[in-house]
């Protein structure tokens, strides 16, 4: 790494470390080396699956094969996934008492995974199920996936996995903590986001409206840099948030 990253990084860490207020803010490149690939690019999941599969009203009308897909991307290829080196900083930084809160866009339950406690996730929880019917919730270790599509076990109603699907509304109090959180922050992280994604992408705006320091983690530049990060690493996720916590503690 070149010395302006390096100077770069000890000045991010200071940053972070005389915080008052530490946000995160994650998206599908914080998963990436987790095996998790994301959903949009040349190597996306939406390369490989037709993503109407995902649409709300193609689900109720089709759930069989809907669930096909759903159950090979979210629970046959994701199921074994862990958390990687940058979800375990994240929740290091917090039992430190430096992060507040996770704000995630991602569905795959890895920062509670890591030991982060408090996630306010955006687009809902895959390991997660809810029935369309009687509203009942369950763990996907409580449902059985074959035969497909899944049922209730109190009703018999359908289940569908309990994230965001094209033609929902984000979660009121997701949304409305990630806001808060925003608002509260002094310093905001942003990891693996590529800033695409409405309305998630404009919770770092918010936080940006006032005297909040952006630190973002990227390997590619993405739509907050030249706009709003203050400072910016380049570089996975994993290698990068490891670099950040080593300087934090020899500070």
């Amino acid at each position: 790494m070149d010395l302006s990253f390096n100077q770069k990084s000890l000045e991010a860490a200071s940053i972070i470390k005389a915080s008052k207020y530490l946000v995160a803010f994650t998206g599908a490149g914080i998963s990436v080396e987790s095996g998790i690939p994301p959903f949009r690019g040349e190597d996306g999941l939406w390369s490989k699956y037709d993503p109407q599969v995902l649409e709300l009203g193609y689900f109720h009308q089709n759930p069989y094969e809907s669930w096909v897909v759903i159950k090979e991307i979210f629970y046959d290829f994701f199921g074994s996934a862990q958390p990687n080196s940058a979800h375990k900083v994240l929740a290091v930084l917090e039992s430190m008492g430096l992060l507040k809160c996770v704000i995630t866009q991602n569905i795959d339950d890895l920062h509670q995974k890591a030991g982060n406690t408090i996630v306010h996730e955006f687009h809902g929880n895959s390991q997660k199920m809810v029935c369309v019917d009687c509203h009942a919730h369950f763990g996907v270790d409580e449902v059985e996936l074959t035969p497909l599509p899944p049922k209730c076990n109190h009703c018999q109603g359908l289940l569908k996995p309990d994230f965001i699907f094209f033609g929902e509304s984000i979660p009121t109090i997701a949304y409305q903590e990630s806001l808060k959180a925003a608002e509260l922050a002094d310093v905001f992280l942003i990891i693996g986001s590529t800033g695409e994604v409405m309305p998630a992408n404009q919770v770092p705006m918010v936080a940006k409206r006032t005297e909040t320091t952006i630190i973002e983690i990227n390997p590619e530049p993405s739509r907050y840099t030249s706009h709003i990060t203050d400072i910016y690493l380049k570089g996975k996720a994993g290698e990068v948030m490891t670099l950040l916590l080593e300087n934090i503690r020899k500070i």
